[in-house]
C-alpha cells in the first residue's frame, strides 16, 4: 500500500511538472507551438537575401534560413512582408513572431529587440556608377553624395554612430565623411538613382556587398575595395519571451554546427561562406 501511494505520488509530481514546463513556455512559443505556424516578418527587396521573384513569390538566403528553423521547431513557415522600420521598431504584439531579416544587432534596437543569435557576417561597402573614374578608394569619397538605406546600419555608419549589441561589440572605423548623405525607403530606390549617372543623383551607395554584387549583374556599378566594415547579422525577436528567444539561439548554434547555413550561404551567395566572422 506503501508503495503504491508513493508511486501514486511520484507521479502526480511528474504530472505537475510537466504542467508547469508547459505553463512556462512562453506566450510566443506556446503559441507557435499550438499553432504549428511560425510567422516571419521580411521586408523584400534585398536580392539575394530576401526578393519576389517573378512569380511574386518571396525568395532568397533569409526565406530559406526562416523555413529551416520552423522545419526545427517542428511548424511550418508562414512569411509577411512588412516595411522596414516597423520590424526594427519591435513591440510587434503578436502580429509577428521573428524576423529572419539579416538585421545588425546594433545598440538602439537591443534595447526594443532580442538578438538569438548571429546567422552570418557581411562586407558592407561602397559602389559607383561605371562610368566615375576619379573615385577608386575610400578617400576618394570624402564630402560625396551617398545614397543608404534610411533607418539601416549604412546610415549609422555615415553618421558614425554604429555600434554592435553582440558579437563582441567590435568597435568600427568611420573612414568616410559627407554633409551629402541621402536616406532612402529602400535598396532599390539609391541604387535607381546611381543608374541614372555618374553624379547625376548620386556619387556612391553603401550597402552589403552581396547585393551589390547581385545589381552589378544587371546595372553599370563598380564596387570599391575593401569594404568599409564587416557586420554581424542576426536574427530578431520580440522582447518578453525568452523561452523562445532561448529555442531560436539553440536551433542556430545547431545549424552553424551541422554546416547548414554554409551550405545555404554558399546556394545564394556564389559559393561563398559567409557564416563565419570576417
Amino acid at each position: 500500500m506503501i508503495k503504491a501511494v508513493h508511486k501514486l505520488l511520484i507521479i502526480a509530481i511528474a504530472t505537475l511538472l510537466m504542467a508547469a514546463q508547459i505553463a512556462v513556455a512562453g506566450p510566443i512559443l506556446d503559441k507557435v507551438l499550438k499553432t504549428k505556424t511560425l510567422v516571419a516578418a521580411y521586408s523584400p527587396g534585398w536580392p539575394p537575401i530576401a526578393y519576389l521573384d517573378e512569380n511574386n513569390q518571396l525568395i532568397g538566403f533569409d526565406v530559406d534560413v526562416g523555413r529551416e528553423i520552423a522545419k526545427r521547431l517542428g511548424v511550418k513557415l508562414e512569411t509577411v512582408t512588412v516595411s522596414w522600420e516597423f520590424i526594427e521598431a519591435g513591440r510587434w504584439g503578436g502580429r509577428w513572431d521573428i524576423a529572419v531579416g539579416s538585421m545588425t544587432p546594433t545598440l538602439p534596437r537591443s534595447k526594443v529587440l532580442d538578438f538569438p543569435g548571429v546567422y552570418w557576417y557581411t562586407p558592407s561597402s561602397f559602389a559607383v556608377h561605371a562610368d566615375n573614374k576619379t573615385i577608386q578608394t575610400l578617400a576618394d569619397l570624402q564630402g560625396k553624395k551617398i545614397g543608404v538605406c534610411g533607418g539601416c546600419s549604412t546610415e549609422d555608419y555615415m553618421k558614425g554612430i554604429l555600434r554592435f549589441a553582440i558579437d563582441g561589440g567590435a568597435p568600427v572605423s568611420f573612414s568616410v565623411r559627407t554633409n551629402q548623405l541621402r536616406s532612402y525607403d529602400s535598396e532599390g530606390a539609391y541604387l535607381d538613382d546611381l543608374k541614372l549617372g555618374d553624379g547625376v543623383r548620386l556619387d556612391a551607395v553603401l550597402s552589403n556587398l552581396p547585393t551589390l554584387i547581385e545589381a552589378a549583374k544587371n546595372q553599370p556599378l563598380r564596387i570599391i575595395n575593401p569594404p568599409a566594415f564587416f557586420e554581424p547579422l542576426a536574427i530578431a525577436v520580440d522582447k518578453g519571451d525568452p523561452e523562445f528567444t532561448a529555442r531560436i539561439s539553440q536551433i542556430i548554434r545547431d545549424m552553424h554546427a551541422d554546416g547548414t547555413l554554409s551550405a545555404l550561404s554558399k546556394k545564394w551567395f556564389d559559393g561563398q561562406d559567409l557564416t563565419k566572422p570576417q
